[in-house]
């Protein structure tokens, strides 16, 4: 095993050596062979700024050579996007991979066209070119390949990336990439002896692989260097099928300012947060000169709540400056609003989730299982019968009513796109829709553990121009795409 964790340390040293892969001005220079060291800040994409201010982002897709990952621009993961609220955008997504794909721009509100999910596919040689206006809060959103039954591999072997929105009319928070702003894309992985990514699980279990290391930014255990008092976390867990409680060794607090789709009414102090797989927070930590404080996570204290297998895992280690510059106060309130109940006769659909079926069906590509009017808030109830899974709606943002007729924690009372749902559960959701209207694209809801999401546990929804819901077909033709 320790031979194993060298070797996998010698591989993941070398992620980010390719140039924009995986550091930035701000970042530490990569470890050396076999040693954690710093941790990598992935770059921001530098966007080409075209005719009419558009910004024009350039994706490529690539193999990571002899280790067999994947990554965007690099040898693994991908750079971050980071745009304005208001922003036209362009993304210029190029596949070099030797097998088809997609790129999905998970928690973004957009028209279906160019989501990213199983109908834009993205063949080897070929670009794709999605181009929309970012019209939403402030949020952490990610991307990641989307296409029908192989997402689980193409997501384990690195294709993923963080995609931040800013608004300007925001509240002040910390806000300087790589130094009090840090992303943290949290991940397990399994390597073998040659010190190549393990992918003989992924497919085959319950949940797909549970990998005995886990990688922050692609490292493990790395070190962060803390230059101010207070410091903002963006945590993403683009983990396959694992579940973390983020915290810290010592019991500190924190404050949980966002959630998956933008920030919360104010802060929330909390000692852990829970994170499922394609969920997102965002905290911040306070820290004190020349302290040393390490974040990791904890496995449930009972398993009645999840069954999925849980370890304890170190992530991070945060070494404070002997002096810190001065952070500014964080605010009291947020842009955020609290959860309003929906009003009387609001309509309410319900989904049943078995160990791999919405509704007692499998995912069929030409089928359109939900057809929802524009502008709509709806009540989604989700009753799983079986064991753990999460529910992601693409598009949307939603708010949790409540789990098991109990309302959630307060720091999950934010905006959200994915949320986790233990065995034998039932969840209420206030799901608020967007207004891009298209019959004939549809966006998609699943289980994100992606095991799951592979063998068939996903539906597919169209938004329409109210008053148009009963005429709209419930079928697409077979081989149906717009790339």
């Amino acid at each position: 095993m320790e031979r194993r964790r060298v070797l996998s340390l010698a591989v993941l040293a070398g992620f980010g050596l390719t140039a924009g892969a995986c550091s930035s001005p701000s970042a530490p220079k990569p470890a050396p062979s076999g040693s954690a060291g710093r941790l990598r800040i992935p770059p921001l994409a530098e966007p080409e700024i075209e005719a009419g201010g558009v910004k024009r982002y350039a994706l490529t897709l690539q193999t990571g050579g002899s280790t067999g990952t994947w990554g965007i621009n690099g040898a693994y993961l991908g750079p971050t996007v980071r745009a304005t609220r208001g922003d036209r955008v362009r993304m210029h997504v190029t596949n070099r991979l030797p097998e088809a794909t997609t790129l999905h721009w998970h928690g973004m509100h957009l028209p279906a066209r160019m989501d990213g999910g199983p109908h834009q596919m993205i063949e080897p040689g070929a670009t794709w070119t999605p181009e929309w206006t970012v019209d939403q809060p402030a949020t952490t959103a990610w991307f990641h390949p989307h296409l029908h039954e192989k997402t689980a591999m193409h997501v384990y072997r690195g294709l993923a990336g963080l995609f931040l929105v800013d608004d300007p009319h925001g509240p002040h928070l910390p806000a300087e990439y790589g130094v009090d702003d840090i992303p943290l894309i949290i991940q397990d992985r399994t390597f073998d002896d040659d010190g190549e990514l393990s992918t003989g699980r992924v497919d085959g279990g319950t949940y797909g692989l549970l990998g005995d290391t886990v990688l922050v930014n692609g490292a493990r255990q790395p070190a962060f260097a803390v230059r101010t008092g207070l410091v903002r976390f963006r945590l993403l867990n683009a983990s396959n099928a694992r579940v973390y409680r983020v915290g810290f060794t010592d019991g500190r607090r924190f404050d949980v300012i966002g959630t998956d789709g933008g920030h919360l009414a104010h802060p929330v102090p909390v000692d852990r947060v829970k994170i499922s797989p394609g969920e997102r927070a965002e905290i911040v930590v306070r820290f004190t000169p020349g302290e040393t404080a390490i974040m990791d996570s904890r496995g449930e204290d009972s398993k009645s709540a999840n069954d999925i297998e849980e370890e304890d895992f170190t992530l991070l280690r945060l070494e404070a400056a002997a002096e810190l510059k001065r952070s500014p106060a964080l605010p009291a309130h947020l842009d955020g609003a609290a959860t309003a109940a929906p009003p009387a006769g609001t309509r309410v659909r319900r989904f049943v989730l078995t160990g791999s079926e919405i509704n007692d069906k499998d995912m069929d590509l030409t089928r359109i299982d939900e057809v929802v009017p524009a502008g709509a808030l709806e009540i989604w109830e989700i009753d799983n019968t079986t064991f753990a899974h999460n529910f992601h709606i693409h598009e949307v943002a939603f708010r949790i009513l409540d789990i098991n007729g109990t309302p959630p924690p307060a720091w999950q009372a934010g905006p959200k796109d994915t949320v986790f749902i233990p065995k034998k559960a039932k969840v209420r959701l206030a799901v608020q829709f967007g207004r891009y209207a298209d019959p004939a694209s549809p966006y998609m809801y699943h289980c994100h553990i992606l095991r799951h999401e592979d063998k068939g546990m996903m539906g597919q929804f169209v938004i329409v121009e109210p008053g148009t819901e009963a005429s709209v077909p419930r079928t697409l033709p077979a081989g149906h795409h717009h790339t």
